[in-house]
C-alpha cells in the first residue's frame, strides 16, 4: 500500500464511443494513469464515476490493473463519461458529453494531507467549476512538480482560464495548434515556444507534432527533437498523446535524461499506434518496455 504515491493524476474518465459501435475505456488522465500503473508508478487517479453500467465497468476494470481507488469518487446524479470519436484523414475528433460525473469532483472529499511528487492534470475536466475548484484545493496541498497536458476540445475549451493554470506549472506538454492558441502566435516554433516558457516560468515544454513526432525546449535552452520510425504501422491515433505523456512522467519520476525521456516516449507512443484504443490490457505489452529500460 503506497501511502504517498508519488504521481497524482487529476482529471476525466470516459467511454470513446466508436464509428463501429465499439467503445473503449479511455480520457487522458485515466490513460496516463493506467500506463504509469502498469510501468509501477501506482498512481493516485482523483476523479469521479457514476454507479451506472458504465461506471461498474471501470471500477472492475481499475480493480482488475490494480489501480487504486482511493480518490474515485461516485456520483448519484450524473452519468459517467462518455465521448463519440469521429475518425477524419486519420485524425481523431472528439465529441464529448456535458454535465458528466467528472465534471462534479467534490473538493470536499478529497483527502486534507500535503502531497509530495508530480501532479498530473488536463485542461477538459476543468470545463465545470465544480471540478476547477477541486483542483485548485488538490494544488494548495501538493508541494512537488505539476505537469499540465493541455487537450483543448472545442467547445468545452477554457484558454483564459488555462492561461492562470499554466503559472503554475512545471512541465507543460501540448500540440502545435494549442501552442499557437495559448502562446505568442508566432509562426516560427522555436521562438514561440522560448516566449511561452518565459512567459510561465517553466522548468520544460514538449510540444508534439503527430507523424513529425515532438520537440522539446527546458531551461538550459536545449532544443531536442524526437520523430517516429518510418516503419511505424498505425491502428488508430486514439491516446497517442496520452502514451507519450505517460512515459514523460516515468521519465521524471525516475530522472532520466530529458533526451532519453524523449525517445523513450516516442517509441512507447508508436506501440501504442499500432493497437486499438488508448490502453492496452495486456501486461506483456508493458513488460517488454520494462525489462529493456530496466525499470523492473
Amino acid at each position: 500500500m503506497n501511502n504517498n504515491p508519488l504521481i497524482h493524476v487529476f482529471g476525466e474518465v470516459l467511454f470513446d464511443h466508436f464509428p463501429d459501435d465499439s467503445s473503449v475505456l479511455g480520457g487522458a488522465p485515466f490513460n496516463v494513469a493506467w500506463h504509469s500503473q502498469a510501468f509501477g508508478l501506482a498512481p493516485r487517479f482523483i476523479s469521479r464515476i457514476s454507479d451506472d453500467p458504465a461506471g461498474l465497468e471501470i471500477t472492475a476494470l481499475m480493480d482488475d490493473w490494480g489501480m487504486a481507488r482511493t480518490a474515485l469518487q461516485t456520483d448519484r446524479e450524473h452519468p459517467t463519461g462518455s465521448g463519440r470519436v469521429l475518425i477524419e484523414n486519420g485524425e481523431p475528433h472528439y465529441d464529448i458529453v456535458a454535465d458528466s460525473a467528472y465534471d462534479f469532483i467534490d473538493g470536499e472529499l478529497l483527502e486534507r494531507k500535503n502531497t509530495q511528487g508530480i501532479l498530473y492534470h488536463g485542461s477538459l475536466a476543468l470545463r465545470n467549476p465544480v471540478s476547477l475548484t477541486a483542483l485548485q484545493t488538490t494544488k494548495a496541498k501538493h508541494q512537488g512538480k505539476i505537469f499540465i497536458d493541455v487537450n483543448l476540445r472545442p467547445p468545452w475549451s477554457r484558454p483564459e482560464t488555462l492561461k492562470i493554470l499554466l503559472h503554475d506549472a512545471t512541465w507543460v506538454k501540448l500540440n502545435e495548434a494549442e501552442l499557437g492558441e495559448l502562446g505568442s502566435g508566432n509562426s516560427d516554433l522555436e521562438i514561440a515556444m522560448q516566449l511561452f516558457c518565459e512567459q510561465f516560468d517553466l522548468e520544460t515544454l514538449i510540444v508534439t507534432r503527430g507523424e513529425k513526432g515532438a520537440v522539446a525546449y527546458d531551461k538550459q535552452q536545449k532544443f531536442l527533437t524526437v520523430q517516429p520510425t518510418a516503419l511505424t504501422a498505425v491502428v488508430d491515433t486514439v491516446g497517442a498523446g496520452d502514451a507519450f505523456a505517460a512515459l514523460l512522467l516515468l521519465g521524471l519520476s525516475k530522472q532520466w535524461p530529458l533526451e532519453l525521456t524523449l525517445e523513450r516516449a516516442q517509441s512507447f507512443a508508436c506501440a501504442l499506434v499500432g493497437r486499438r484504443g488508448a490502453t492496452v490490457a495486456d501486461r506483456a505489452f508493458y513488460r517488454a518496455f520494462s525489462e529493456q529500460w530496466g525499470c523492473i
